[in-house]
């Protein structure tokens, strides 16, 4: 991959992204992601209005590792001088490599203070807050949208075109509306028509569950790179998969059982490590520990054990119990 994340999105190379995602893009989940090939990693989306007012909680979610590079640091907000104010922090206190704003969330405790996807029920306002991140920092501004807030205001060719007016270096459109939430199909024709009406690079988020989806969207909608995110919920090596058949080489083998518990296990072991407090942070993991043993054998009964545990010696013991019971059995 080339070394900007920007050029990458220029040439033949396809780069793959794993998506900003609200309790799962924290630091060891995309550390894990990139060791697997994803080429580019969003944090979880942060509060300007948190950042800006010093939240303890919000500072916590901008802390990366170098070998998190090249990352965005996603915000979120509808005034445009506090998302102003929070861009510069971010880029001269932490120094990722772009800021990605957030009009895709659609939440209804942000959409209801007019973030996220509230944002696009007034595209002057979308506008405006582009305008202010852009002149706020020296780092490339990039934006993931919508294809409008509901089915009336459906627009995402009219809503891409006011971003890159606005100063937008890269689009991102997972093609649902709002009140979609995550029902139905994503609507890969949206990408192509924003792909063809576009002068900067388009990435496609939405239903990538497998290699041969981030195939078929490259294939179907010209994008230029592809935003994974509930795919890779307990399959961080979807990314190798993927990377795999969109360069037109075989898909390797997924881990075998053995592999995929040590997996989970490190995972869990690196939360800790970044989380601070071991319980909590047990407790936080509980979602990847039901990701990771979904569809083994007799799963359902190993993540009710899984989901009592408050200690990373506790999922250690059961993993290995069940990694015993059942050596040989592949998920």
């Amino acid at each position: 991959m080339p070394s900007d994340f920007l050029e990458s999105l220029t040439g033949e190379f396809t780069p793959l992204y794993l998506a900003p995602q609200a309790g799962v893009s924290e630091s060891p989940f995309r550390r894990l992601c990139r060791s697997y090939g994803a080429d580019v990693v969003v944090s979880e989306f942060v509060s300007a209005t948190g950042i800006v007012m010093g939240s303890p909680r919000s500072r916590e979610y901008l802390r990366f590792d170098s070998e998190e590079h090249p990352i965005g640091i996603q915000i979120f907000g509808a005034d445009p001088g506090m998302m102003a104010d929070a861009s510069a922090f971010v880029a001269e206190t932490y120094g990722p490599d772009f800021i990605d704003i957030n009009f895709g969330c659609p939440v209804k405790k942000v959409v209801k203070r007019n973030g996220g996807s509230g944002c696009l029920r007034d595209l002057d306002l979308v506008a405006s807050i582009i305008q202010a991140v852009d002149r706020a920092t020296p780092l490339p501004t990039t934006v993931k949208i919508r294809s409008g807030f509901n089915e009336e205001s459906r627009d995402p060719v009219g809503i891409a075109l006011r971003c890159q007016d606005a100063g937008a270096r890269v689009l991102c459109i997972h093609p649902r509306s709002r009140a979609d939430m995550y029902k139905g199909k994503a609507r890969w024709s949206e990408i192509r028509a924003v792909v063809e009406a576009l002068d900067i690079p388009v990435l496609g988020n939405g239903d990538i569950s497998c290699a041969q989806d981030a195939y078929r969207m490259r294939d179907e909608t010209g994008c230029a790179g592809i935003m994974i995110a509930r795919g890779s919920h307990g399959d961080p090596w979807i990314f190798r998969e993927a990377r795999a058949v969109l360069d037109g080489k075989p898909s390797p083998p997924p881990p075998d059982l053995a592999e995929r518990l040590n997996i989970c296990l490190e995972h869990a072991g690196n939360a800790i490590a970044f989380g601070g407090d071991p319980q909590r942070a047990i407790i936080d993991f509980r979602k990847h520990l039901g990701w990771y043993t979904k569809g083994l054998p007799d799963g359902r009964e190993l993540r009710t054990k899984l989901f009592r545990t408050t200690s990373l010696s506790d999922v250690k013991a059961l993993l290995e119990s069940y990694l015993q019971t059942y050596t040989g059995v592949h998920s």
